[in-house]
């Protein structure tokens, strides 16, 4: 992950799509801040993208997270949205250490709304 520049994913399977979501999820807290593209072709991710869209609708998603994952049907497309990506860390999440040693812990307030 060190190495990459951002991460593209192509349509595929639930190994796929779990190694998307684990790159969303980092960066949601704040493990990473490069961007992250599907290449929707032929419409494969339109069901996923809708059902974001929905999620965000529904405030299980938020909006600033929503904006970890790009999207574009051609290439160019989505490498020039990619370099325009810029990393905006959810605040809440943002004062998390992720590399504290096993010893230390990190207290963390957490507020639901339903």
């Amino acid at each position: 992950m060190e190495l990459s520049i951002a991460f593209i994913t192509l349509p595929g399977g639930f190994c796929t799509l779990e190694e998307l979501f684990q790159m969303i999820s980092w960066a949601q807290m704040n493990i990473h801040e490069k961007p992250i593209g599907v290449l929707n072709i032929n419409g494969f991710f339109n069901s996923l993208l809708s059902f974001i869209d929905h999620a965000v609708e529904q405030k299980f998603i938020t909006q600033r997270a929503q904006k970890i994952l790009i999207s574009a049907t051609i290439v160019d497309e989505l490498v020039d949205k990619l370099q325009a990506f810029r990393f905006e860390p959810d605040p809440a999440l943002s004062q998390l250490k992720w590399s504290l040693s096993s010893s230390q812990k990190q207290e963390v307030g957490l507020t639901f709304h339903l």
